[in-house]
């Protein structure tokens, strides 16, 4: 393209999207040498990108990282993410005939990405786009779980609790009990928390920074959803989160 066609800071703030191709988080002064930018001027242009979800900041850090409106906007084209983990799917819903949702976080939230409905599931109340919070569903609690302590511990402090059914775990104390004994199963349950009559199974998927940042769920009645159905179902999310993770670079140490 025509030198005289490019906005140049349009071009600079895609510049700094693509500091974090090798990179989980960044701050500021990192991203201004990276550029041999004037620190201002890249703070500009990280605020800017921050405003419209592009970019998001760690709290705990105060570093930035790459946010969830890329990876939504990515989810409108066949990436490679999307193409890895649509078979997987439904091939769950082929097993155990239920709904199967991929999520990602969206710090107290998470975001609903895909969706693959069972024709004998109930009508469940996740849809693509859709945000719910993060304490409450088997999706967010397998994330939460696997997050760093501190940032976990982050993120519990500023939810805004609500106690959808009798069954939402409210308390923080008994969230993070929860939460440790989920890291170590592999896997998060939610039993009609969120919606009554509805259980749901999940397993985390870890990037190749070694980060749980999205996850897989299996949801349906709670009469169908019993002890020994949800083992097995966990056993098949394990497997197949496990792989997908594989597939994004990640090695477990």
């Amino acid at each position: 393209m025509p030198s005289d066609k490019i906005i140049q800071s349009v071009s600079r703030a895609v510049q700094v999207l693509n500091c974090f191709e090798k990179h989980e988080e960044l701050g500021v002064t990192e991203i201004s040498k990276m550029m041999e930018l004037h620190k201002s001027t890249a703070f500009g242009l990280i605020a800017t990108l921050e405003e419209c979800r592009l970019l998001e900041k760690n709290e705990d850090t105060g570093k930035y990282r790459l946010g969830l409106e890329l990876f939504r906007l990515g989810t409108k084209v066949n990436s490679s993410l999307r193409g890895i983990v649509i078979p997987y799917l439904e091939r769950l819903v082929s097993l155990y005939g239920e709904t199967v949702n991929l999520v990602s976080a969206d710090d107290t939230y998470v975001i609903y990405l895909e969706k693959v409905e069972s024709s004998h599931s109930m009508r469940i109340c996740t849809m693509v786009g859709g945000r719910l919070p993060i304490y409450c569903t088997a999706v967010g609690k397998a994330i939460l779980a696997n997050l760093p302590e501190a940032e976990a511990d982050s993120i519990i402090e500023r939810m805004d609790f609500r106690k959808f059914t009798d069954n939402t775990i409210c308390d923080k104390e008994k969230l993070l009990k929860y939460l440790a004994y989920a890291k170590e199963k592999g896997y998060a349950e939610e039993s009609e928390e969120l919606e009554l009559g509805l259980s749901c199974v999940a397993a985390p998927i870890f990037n190749h920074f070694g980060r749980a940042f999205a996850a897989i769920s299996v949801s349906g009645p709670a009469s169908r959803m019993t002890e020994d159905f949800r083992k097995k179902i966990s056993i098949s999310l394990m497997e197949f989160t496990q792989d997908i993770s594989r597939k994004l670079g990640y090695v477990k140490t």
